[in-house]
């Protein structure tokens, strides 16, 4: 079926196209008998201007975007983007707002994308995820004065505002926890090296070890089951195996149980398991994944709100997100004791 247009309107009220423009937008050029009936015929014939067409008239697209530079097999497993888009999503569909939504795996594409979204008046603007040290992508955003709210800490941001999570504190946490519980050699397997929040995670976790006299080190993967198993293959394999490992997201944390299990290691009495963000995945294991929970949906929900203050001419500034809570769950515990040598009783002192 047809979708109905101006011209159709046009035809059935006996008015020019102009007219029609004229009484859709409010705009003033015609009596208000004839704006009544232009606006009665629209209604009747289901008429609904495009998106692109309020964008010109009104100068809003009514529209956000949200470019995630990650593979798309790994998004579909990511439990912390899913539940990041429900509460972008439940934040915006309240105040009738669209989320434009796509996937890229190159830095340059993304930035294309936001020029032509821009130019084309696609977005009123964006959110920025996954910030990066020296990010390519700020200073073009800034360029284009483009209203954009980066999830990630404000030292990368510039001039734009972050929702953000201090990671030095919840590592700092982590590592308390496995010290009470008498750990002394423990590791990290994180994500990529090039994200803000791998480094300030790495430098947090070294130097949280450090002042609790711990021996601590850390191994860069790519947030992937696959990477996550042979990350920790290779540490449980190691002379020195350490006795607990935090892992930077859910998915690798549920495959390092799995790689421990089938080596024949007890979680947790051969080696403690944690997870950076909690999620249902986490629960379902077995032994259930201790975890970092955070309200990762909460923290979209805010970006959403904070990105509609600056669209409309508002400057909000930094919302910093309540440190993440320790669900303490049955994948750690203590440190397991090293064996004693056998004593040989047979011998008797003189």
């Amino acid at each position: 079926m047809k979708r109905p247009t101006i011209a159709d309107i046009a035809l059935r009220a006996g008015v020019t196209k102009a007219a029609v423009s004229f009484a859709l937008n409010g705009q003033p050029g015609v009596s208000a008998a004839t704006r009544e009936r232009i606006l009665a015929i629209a209604e009747e014939i289901g008429f609904q201007p495009s998106s692109a067409a309020r964008a010109l008239t009104a100068g809003k697209a009514e529209a956000f975007g949200l470019v995630i530079d990650r593979p798309a097999r790994i998004l579909g497993i990511e439990p912390f983007f899913m539940q990041l888009i429900s509460g972008i999503q439940a934040e915006l569909a309240e105040h009738q707002v669209t989320l434009l939504f796509t996937m890229t795996e190159d830095p340059d594409a993304e930035i294309e994308l936001y020029r032509r979204w821009w130019a084309q008046r696609r977005v009123d603007g964006v959110f920025v995820v996954d910030l990066q040290v020296d990010d390519r992508r700020i200073p073009v955003i800034e360029k284009l004065r483009m209203p954009a709210v980066v999830l990630g800490t404000p030292r990368g941001t510039g001039t734009l505002p972050a929702v953000w999570q201090d990671d030095r504190a919840a590592v700092d946490t982590v590592v308390r926890y496995l010290a009470g519980l008498g750990h002394r050699r423990i590791a990290r397997v994180g994500g990529h090296a090039a994200y803000w929040h791998t480094v300030l995670r790495s430098d947090a976790f070294g130097a949280a070890a450090a002042a609790a006299g711990l021996t601590a080190f850390s191994v860069e993967a790519d947030y992937t089951a696959e990477h996550g198993a042979e990350a920790t293959v290779g540490l449980l394999g190691s002379a020195e195996p350490p006795t607990a490992i935090l892992y930077d997201n859910d998915v690798m944390a549920a495959a390092g149980l799995g790689v421990a299990q089938r080596m024949g290691i007890s979680v947790p009495d051969g080696v403690s398991i944690i997870s950076w963000d909690d999620s249902a995945l986490c629960e379902l294991m077995h032994p259930a994944l201790t975890a970092l929970r955070r309200d990762i949906a909460g923290a979209g929900a805010a970006a959403a709100r904070m990105l509609r203050e600056l669209a409309g001419g508002s400057h909000p500034g930094n919302i910093e997100e309540q440190t993440p809570v320790l669900q303490v769950r049955a994948s750690s515990g203590p440190a397991s004791m090293p064996a004693l040598p056998a004593v040989d009783r047979s011998r008797r002192t003189a």
